[in-house]
């Protein structure tokens, strides 16, 4: 009798030898048990996860002799003929060989007939998105409306390629990868009953290789059983999938941890001389690190998965977690940037070697002594960065020393810590040692944070001058008419301008209180001009720059208000010109938002038009977008012109990316 590759003697036949998938098996057991079927079922996963397998189970259960359920006889005429492929009423259509729109019209010809043998016919469809969009035209109202007797069962692996009126016209269903572990279970199982001796390195190993597929898994199984000569040893199986075996590994790890160079490239010689995967050995490596690194973390080593797991624990105790963490993500970048490199194995090499030459940096401020790993004790450091250190902290402060040597003195000096002027680049080792936890700048500064809410809040306490001038203002305004002398030819004054406040927070409450300070002082200086019942003369652009950053206005009314100029004010009517490219935001709302704010801010009953066109001046989103884009030149200009940048850009042929540049609030 000719041999039956595992994969097909060993598909499930009913729902209880599935292996995973359970949370869709539990929906269609369900489904069976209480006679809810629907009429078009998709199933989506990758191959080998069982898409195929599960719809003809289903098929089995909804034609079985014994009657509709989720556990099919297996012994009747139509269980038989469905497991050999021969019952009349299961048609099997492979859509990637019959993606004409005729092949779909002459398929569903025979739709309105009844079945010939059992209770439904059922079509099974697989790789369903091969169908052209004229096919699915032709599907889509059969699907959605087929005859009481029709049940369609569809399977596909890139279900992103199906029109979204077939999806919704069916129960969808997604089978998941197979971890590691099942997979070997199952393995297990199946050699058991084949009576095939092997190791668990080589099944563990299978199982890895598979990548999720349960008929991958058995597919390779097969291969390394013929490769083995009936056994399945863990080193032929290494040697057959082009991995490595532990022991290189193991070798890889104590290489790194001894800072040994040497043998760390003769493990490189012994991997080419079998032909290794180099890409499929740093992914092997990445496998070892993230088994070290869940030792590490989690308490009593963690969870020991195999023999595998607990050795390489073993040998990456003598790592760091800082060089475990490190490590991984040069294996991670390499492993990226080894198409590129001349040859793979030079690719591997850069990558172990970079792994020597870099480690993390002593989160006490150091690097740390490590003699064992054949290592200067400052190789994170750029040469000559001590020096330009101490040069750039003897810049920091050009102050000479007190004469004397009187210690109180001394130490107010040192307390002393003046910013440098604004435009002079200041190094990184400059900033550190002036922010470093008790260092005298540092105590300076947090005192200075301490007393700061003290201060503010008794410079709250005292009226401004212009809250002083606003109250004078409005008691004169609540006076009877003849109280107030004022000559009504004056002209309107000339209002100084007052801080940009663009970049303000668009809320009612405007944030700072230097701003409201500055809204409040504009205001006061606007209402008291203004006769009793007037309205106040707002003529110059800096006026519409200052009122902004005081009206109650959020959102889209704040962003379009933020885009005009005024252009005539006539009593409480006033026109604004919006920017055009900002004209799309115009809408009644927000000119209504506008007129109610303006009359709670200042007062009387204001009469607003927005018009199309262009400003004549510098609109307050304008001037907010010039002062960002200033800020950020600034902050380019200081980080290019930093020394330790620049010793890092020619050490390393380093390239500075300007977009990362953020200046500081």
């Amino acid at each position: 009798m000719a041999y039956e590759v595992l994969a097909r003697k060993w598909r499930p036949d009913r729902f209880a030898t599935m292996v995973g998938q359970e949370h869709v098996l539990r929906a269609l057991v369900h489904a069976l048990e209480q006679d809810r079927l629907h009429h078009a079922y998709l199933f989506t996963g990758t191959r080998g996860v069982g898409k195929t397998t599960v719809a003809r189970i289903l098929a089995r259960c909804l034609n079985c002799e014994q009657g509709v359920g989720p556990e099919p006889c297996g012994v009747c005429a139509s269980c038989v003929e469905i497991a050999e492929g021969r019952f009349v009423d299961l048609i099997e259509v492979d859509a990637a060989s019959r993606t004409k729109v005729e092949d779909t019209r002459e398929l569903l010809d025979n739709v309105q007939y009844a079945p010939t043998r059992g209770r439904y016919k059922v079509y099974l469809i697989d790789e369903v998105h091969m169908l052209s969009a004229s096919s699915f035209n032709a599907l889509l109202k059969t699907l959605e409306e087929p005859p009481p007797h029709v049940k369609f069962l569809l399977a596909t692996t890139d279900p992103k390629k199906l029109p979204v009126t077939v999806l919704s016209r069916c129960l969808q269903f997604h089978l998941k990868n197979l971890t590691p572990e099942r997979i070997s279970a199952h393995l297990e199982h199946v050699l058991g009953a084949e009576g095939v001796a092997f190791e668990a390195e080589a099944l563990q190993a299978l199982a890895r290789a598979a990548d999720g597929s349960m008929r991958d898994a058995l597919s390779l199984t097969d291969q390394a059983v013929a490769h083995g000569g009936g056994r399945l040893v863990a080193d032929d199986v290494a040697r057959m999938l082009g991995t490595i075996d532990q022991g290189a590994l193991e070798r890889i790890l104590e290489g790194l941890a001894d800072g040994d160079g040497e043998a760390l490239v003769a493990c490189c010689d012994d991997l080419a001389t079998h032909a290794a995967d180099f890409a499929g050995v740093l992914r092997e490596l990445m496998s070892a690190l993230h088994q070290v690194a869940l030792a590490q973390a989690l308490p009593d080593g963690g969870p020991v998965r195999d023999a595998r797991a607990a050795r390489l624990a073993e040998v990456g105790a003598r790592l760091s977690p800082e060089d475990v963490q490190l490590h991984y993500q040069i294996a991670l970048t390499g492993l990226r940037d080894l198409p590129w490199a001349p040859d793979p194995r030079t690719g591997f090499e850069m990558t172990l070697l970079r792994m020597l030459a870099f480690r993390p940096e002593d989160p006490g401020g150091g690097t740390g002594p490590a003699p064992e790993r054949g290592r200067s004790a400052e190789p994170s450091a750029v040469p000559g960065a001590s020096a330009s250190a101490d040069a750039a902290a003897g810049a920091a402060d050009p102050r000479p020393e007190p004469a004397g040597g009187d210690p109180a003195e001394a130490d107010s000096a040192a307390n002393r810590f003046e910013a440098p002027a604004e435009g002079v680049p200041v190094s990184a080792a400059t900033v550190e040692a002036a922010s470093a936890p008790g260092s005298a700048p540092a105590r300076s500064m947090a005192a200075e944070a301490a007393s700061r809410p003290a201060a503010e809040a008794s410079r709250r306490d005292v009226p401004s001058p212009a809250a002083r001038a606003l109250a004078t203002a409005l008691e004169a305004s609540a006076a009877p008419p003849s109280a107030v002398e004022r000559s009504d030819t004056r002209p309107c004054p000339v209002l100084e301008p007052l801080p940009a406040t663009a970049g303000s927070a668009p809320s009612a409450a405007v944030g700072a209180t230097a701003d409201l300070d500055a809204a409040a002082e504009h205001e006061a200086a606007v209402v008291a001009d203004a006769a009793p019942g007037e309205a106040p003369r707002l003529l110059l652009a800096e006026d519409w720059h200052a009122v902004l950053a005081a009206l109650p206005v959020a959102g889209v009314t704040r962003e379009l208000a933020s885009h005009c100029l005024p252009t005539l004010i006539d009593g409480w009517r006033l026109v604004l010109a919006v920017d055009p490219a900002a004209e799309a935001l115009l809408a009644d709302v927000h000119v209504t938002r506008l007129e109610a704010a303006l009359a709670e801010l200042l007062g009387g009953a204001w009469r607003v038009r927005i018009e199309a066109g262009e400003p004549g001046g510098e609109t307050p989103a304008q001037r907010a977008a010039r002062q960002r884009d200033e800020r950020q030149r600034r902050a380019v200009a200081a980080i290019e012109s930093d020394a330790g940048v620049r010793r890092l850009q020619e050490l390393f042929n380093a390239s500075l990316q300007q977009e990362s540049i953020r200046p500081r609030p």
